[in-house]
């Protein structure tokens, strides 16, 4: 199998696998592989425009499956909804930020499983809280400290799973890349 058909699998998987566990019902909020895919993505794919592929693949293939069970009313949660287009801004971003992580060095993937979250978690509380979504808190400090500390919990899962999925992407990505290269000089 050619190596880009090989790679094309892998990150369909990918995909897939990420879109589906995003939806398992009773997880944990906010504990998703979304962000370090993200991450990972703009640190692994060199083609950077198509960096943008596998994070927000994996985010629309979910919300469509949202959308479904939603709309067969096996789940309250929707999957497009007025303020989505925020998130999908934000994974693009967060691709963005992925293109400045050395795949090959622990401490840039540690900094960046670090920082995605947080910067997810104020960037998507603060838009929540200009819009007058979620609790619509009100437009004051003491407001928009309330719309952060709504957000905590998710915030909570959101650092967890990307710290995770973040060691287990570049982890395996590491040790594949690896076995290539040992295999090719050998």
């Amino acid at each position: 199998m050619k190596k880009s058909t090989r790679i094309f699998w892998i990150f369909s998987g990918l995909i897939i696998v990420s879109a589906f566990y995003r939806i398992i019902p009773g997880r944990p909020w906010g504990f998703a592989p979304q962000i370090a895919i993200a991450l990972f993505s703009g640190s692994v794919v060199k083609d950077r425009k198509l960096s943008f592929l596998l994070p927000l693949g994996s985010m629309f293939l979910s919300d469509l499956l949202f959308q479904a069970l939603n709309h067969f009313g096996i789940t309250e949660m929707q999957g497009f909804y007025a303020g989505q287009w925020v998130n999908y801004l934000l994974f693009t971003g967060l691709t963005v930020l992925g293109w400045y992580i050395n795949e090959k060095k622990a401490i840039q993937i540690t900094i960046g499983a670090l920082a995605g979250p947080v910067l997810y978690f104020f960037l998507s509380n603060s838009a929540t809280w200009v819009a007058g979504g979620g609790y619509n808190r009100p437009k004051t400090w003491a407001g928009y400290v309330q719309c952060l500390e709504d957000g905590l919990p998710f915030f909570k899962g959101s650092l967890y799973a990307t710290v995770l999925f973040s060691a287990l992407f570049f982890g395996v990505y590491a040790l594949w890349t690896r076995q290539r290269h040992t295999l090719a000089h050998t």
